[in-house]
């Protein structure tokens, strides 16, 4: 069973479905993180990122553990790493092909049957778990979301901003798990608002409709 929290980058998925995770006693589950070892793991091979078919194969073949807040491949924890704005950019490219995100989606799947997820992504609620009985999709302005992700990562945050309109325009208009909402999905606006009070908003829904 899992709790599905959709949305574009800088809209604060990590951060709600970390506290929601915590505030219910459930796991959490970083989708984005499984795509962004990916290309790690395709940067560090020297993979080109236009090559579905070889970043297929690698996909398949990861060790990717998420547990304790921490990510691995391999073993190693790579959780800094991914979190590179060169990775970060990377992840949004394999995302796009068709062989990457079956093996993704296959691996989530069979994390989330096997227990209570607080799963965040961008295709959580549309694509890897379409039946979940909560689906949140988290926006912001773009300005706001430019700020966060600047203040993450230490960018620049007028570079942040014009990387993250282009990224918008990929994601929305990939044929592959593109970014929109689950006809079903409570839409929340984050602009303005703490992370404890999205997060008590969140978990009031659950609450309301008996997940927990």
């Amino acid at each position: 069973m899992v709790i599905a929290i959709d949305g574009p980058a800088g809209a604060g998925k990590s951060t709600v479905a970390r506290g929601v995770a915590e505030a219910l006693g459930f796991t959490y589950l970083d989708s984005g993180a499984m795509y962004r070892c990916v290309a790690l793991a395709s940067m560090r091979a020297g993979v080109d990122l236009d090559d579905g078919e070889a970043l297929a194969a690698l996909a398949s073949d990861l060790q990717i553990g998420l547990a304790d807040g921490r990510v691995t491949l391999a073993g190693e924890d790579v959780s800094a790493a991914i979190r590179d704005p060169r990775v970060s950019e990377a992840a949004s490219h394999v995302a796009v092909h068709r062989g990457v995100r079956e093996a993704m989606v296959a691996n989530q799947r069979r994390l989330i049957d096997s227990g209570r997820y607080v799963a965040e992504g961008r295709d959580i609620g549309t694509v890897v778990s379409p039946d979940s009985p909560l689906k949140v999709f988290l926006t912001a302005s773009r300005q706001e979301r430019a700020r966060r992700r600047a203040a993450e990562t230490g960018a620049d945050e007028a570079a942040v901003l014009a990387a993250q309109i282009e990224r918008d325009e990929r994601d929305m208009t990939r044929a592959l798990g593109s970014l929109r909402a689950a006809e079903d999905a409570v839409e929340l606006d984050t602009t303005g608002f703490t992370v404890e009070e999205v997060v008590e908003r969140v978990v009031v829904l659950a609450r309301e409709r008996g997940i927990c």
